[in-house]
């Protein structure tokens, strides 16, 4: 579903298409899901929790914040590289998908928020309140404006640029100068 919604539009995503990717059956499809809607609303629950899962695991064993931060990131800009039709579908397709979808990425958007104010317990310096939920926003208006104009790579090119943004609030123009131009701690 979500390769389909990424590739063709949530619109223009049907069924039949999900069908045709898939091999499935339509008795099969509606064995597991009432329509579309329920289909997507799943998926996008599945691949929220793919993204997780990598980058989690890539930052688990992390040193810090800094350090678990670049690591997490990398991975999900890794994870939109090799799956741009799956980022389509999971940040710009949402938008048409209706407001229990825009909910789901909303909640998805304040974890990442969440995730980066633990900065706070890392040592850093007071952040405005808003700087993790501008950071969060921030990061996925670029990903979304990229990935709606169909750019389907270049996506870990972004992450000095996206650790300078996420890192400058909590610890400074030094710091974040050294994610960025690679000085990193």
């Amino acid at each position: 579903m979500l390769e389909a919604v990424g590739a063709e539009g949530y619109a223009l995503a049907s069924v039949r298409s999900v069908l045709g990717r898939t091999g499935l059956y339509r008795q099969a499809f509606y064995d597991h899901f009432a329509d579309k809607q329920d289909c997507y609303l799943q998926a996008y629950d599945h691949g929220v929790e793919q993204v997780e899962t990598r980058v989690r695991a890539a930052a688990g064993d992390a040193s810090s914040w800094r350090a678990g931060l670049r690591a997490g990131m990398g991975a999900m800009l890794d994870f939109i590289e090799a799956e741009p039709d799956v980022g389509r579908a999971l940040l710009v397709e949402v938008h048409a998908a209706g407001p229990e979808a825009l909910a789901k990425r909303d909640a998805a958007v304040r974890q990442l928020g969440t995730y980066l104010d633990q900065a706070r317990d890392d040592g850093a310096a007071a952040a405005p309140a808003i700087a993790s939920e501008a950071v969060a926003a921030g990061i996925h208006s670029v990903l979304h404006a990229r990935l709606a104009a169909h750019e389907d790579d270049g996506f870990r090119r972004l992450l000095p640029e996206f650790m300078y943004i996420a890192v400058l609030p909590y610890y400074g123009a030094e710091a974040a100068s050294a994610e960025m131009y690679g000085g990193a701690i």
